[in-house]
């Protein structure tokens, strides 16, 4: 009973990070159930991102540093999980924009190398996340924001698993296919990113979460058709990488307007609300923005 916990967890962490952790003879039912796990995988991810920024700001508490902070940020992210996302990016803008068949899409994300695609969608991709990320590190809810955005782009990998079929007859992805109850864990995750949601940002966590997992779908439906029916790894590599991209242009757009109509932290309703009902979880949490040496905390409830 207990391994039926901690097995889709330990699969989870080997299969989305660099953590050396595992369980020996993963059944296919523990592979497919770890989709549940990857929004909590997200929120560790956001994690580390947050204890990286936090720290870099003791020492370097200047304007001048966040772009230096943001870069840290985006290569952390690559490098927390061996690069696997973004290889699947690569691999994925070659697939799609380079084949012109089904049966040579699917070649070329066999294929180690890479082309002119492949280079261009994943710099595109991480200038995004940088311009992003800098911008939402001088902003009230940036900490809240880089809690959020890991979970919302896992969650998206979990629900095309759920949604879309496996594209290949052999493959790593074919146990989550054998799963004969998907959205018992999928369930779960869906419930714990949407708490996620709820408790950094309120309702604007809530239109990013709803928004991006839309997106997410007409990826998927795009992809699923130019590879023949389904999807594979490679495309739950792009999807989080493009995803990450989407909820950060979203967060920064919904909370630069939150900030700028000058409605209070969980004072008022609607999309104004920059964070809700768990809006003290970063309460005193000073964050250096603006001017050198200007300084603010999250106000209290």
């Amino acid at each position: 009973m207990l391994r039926a916990v901690y097995a889709p967890l330990l699969v989870a962490l080997s299969f989305l990070t660099l953590l050396p952790v595992g369980v020996a003879n993963p059944t296919d039912a523990e592979i497919s159930r770890s989709r549940g796990w990857y929004p909590f995988v997200g929120l560790l991810y956001g994690a580390l991102l947050l204890g990286l920024a936090l720290l870099w700001a003791l020492p370097l508490a200047l304007p001048l540093f966040l772009q230096a902070l943001a870069a840290l940020l985006v290569v952390a992210l690559a490098v927390a999980n061996r690069f696997l996302h973004l290889d699947g990016l690569m691999d994925f803008c070659d697939a799609m924009w380079g084949g012109h068949t089904v049966e040579r899409r699917l070649e070329i994300m066999r294929d180690s190398r890479v082309g002119s695609f492949a280079v261009a969608g994943c710099v595109s991709v991480l200038l995004v996340k940088f311009a992003a990320l800098l911008s939402l590190l001088t902003m009230v809810s940036g900490l809240s924001a880089l809690l959020l955005f890991p979970m919302v782009s896992r969650w998206t990998m979990t629900l095309l698993l759920t949604v879309f079929p496996y594209g290949r007859q052999q493959g790593i992805g074919s146990a989550f296919a054998s799963s004969r109850r998907p959205w018992l864990a999928t369930g779960f995750a869906l419930l714990t990113v949407t708490a996620g949601a709820w408790l950094l940002l309120g309702p604007v966590g809530i239109v990013v979460l709803v928004a991006v997992s839309a997106a997410s779908l007409a990826l998927g439906w795009w992809a699923s058709r130019r590879l023949g029916g389904g999807l594979t790894g490679d495309c739950y590599g792009a999807a989080n990488e493009i995803m990450e991209g989407l909820v950060l242009l979203l967060l920064l757009i919904l909370l630069w307007r939150a900030e700028m109509s000058g409605i209070g932290i969980g004072s008022g309703y609607g999309i104004g609300v920059v964070v809700g009902y768990g809006g003290g979880i970063l309460t005193g949490i000073p964050w250096p923005i603006a001017l050198p040496g200007d300084w603010f905390s999250y106000p209290g409830p």
